[in-house]
């Protein structure tokens, strides 16, 4: 007679949501998108101090180099809020070099901010009609008077506040002491940082869409098509507000629709519940797995 688990044991794996309770959902999930494919997950937590980060990159080679991609296409399933666009840049290379027939990504809930230029990156980004992406301006770390991080701002709100002081200032007929002192808060070396953040976020994106899914298309139409990613005045207004596939559809990214009741979208999201679970209510803060490996990151709670 086979030996029964332990009870606590399988407890403690239920609600840990360990790596061998999700297999049997990798293998539907790679069954319904078709036997080409292999699917890999990466997932951070929602927390606002966890961020795509380069380091990223390397537990996500070390998970492809692990998964036999020669003769299968890499799906990855990417659910993050954002971070360091040039962890996007070196994310999309690593799964362009280890999966040589491309990669495509599946948006369980977000793919925000530099997550969406991972998706830029693809050939093919699978959504359902709830599935977010969002702008990719820049987002800048702001430090209180101590030098201690106190949030995140938008790189144009930096810009636009500067420009708008500098111009009152310029212009004013009267005593312009108010606006040098709020000019005196502004460092000339960060501004010229913050403008330097807009132009690389621009460019990483539109390097991935010329590698992808514009590839016939010249950079300055690329950015003309995606200013709905890039300004947020065109009509997003805030870093945080979803873009939808049919946005998505009409900025020319390929988008692939999927019923959010099919049995496909069943599995996404049961994986993506289980997964999300375990970066937001444990100690792992980032899952990168697939059907035989697991690698995490820590965190402090």
């Amino acid at each position: 007679m086979a030996k029964a688990e332990p009870a606590y044991q399988r407890m403690m794996q239920e609600v840990m949501q360990d790596h061998s309770t999700r297999k049997s959902l990798y293998v539907q999930i790679e069954k319904e998108l078709g036997n080409e494919y292999r699917l890999v997950s990466f997932v951070t937590s929602s927390r606002p101090s966890v961020i795509l980060e380069t380091g990223d990159a390397d537990m996500l080679e070390e998970a492809l180099d692990n998964t036999d991609l020669e003769q299968k296409k890499l799906c990855l399933l990417l659910n993050s809020a954002g971070g360091d666009p040039l962890a996007a840049e070196r994310i999309v290379r690593i799964c362009r070099t280890f999966s040589p027939m491309g990669f495509d990504v599946i948006v369980p809930k977000m793919a925000k901010s530099a997550a969406t230029m991972i998706c830029m990156g693809a050939d093919l980004i699978i959504m359902s009609r709830t599935s977010e992406l969002g702008p990719i301006d820049p987002q800048i770390l702001i430090f209180d008077d101590n030098g201690v991080p106190s949030h995140y701002q938008a790189a144009h709100e930096i810009i636009e506040s500067y420009e708008n002081l500098m111009k009152q200032a310029t212009q004013s007929k009267g005593r312009i002491e108010p606006y040098l002192q709020q000019l005196g808060r502004f460092d000339a070396r960060d501004i010229r940082r913050v403008r330097t953040s807009q132009v690389l976020s621009l460019r990483i994106a539109v390097n991935h869409l010329k590698q992808s899914m514009m590839k016939k298309k010249t950079a300055k139409a690329i950015e003309n098509k995606i200013k709905l990613f890039t300004d947020p005045n065109a009509a997003t207004v805030s870093h945080g507000r979803p873009i939808y596939h049919d946005a998505a559809v009409r900025c020319g990214l390929g988008v692939k629709v999927v019923d959010n009741k099919s049995g496909l979208w069943k599995n996404v999201w049961a994986l993506y519940i289980r997964l999300n679970h375990v970066t937001n209510r444990t100690h792992l803060v980032k899952l990168i797995e697939s059907t035989s490996d697991s690698f995490a990151a820590h965190q402090n709670i």
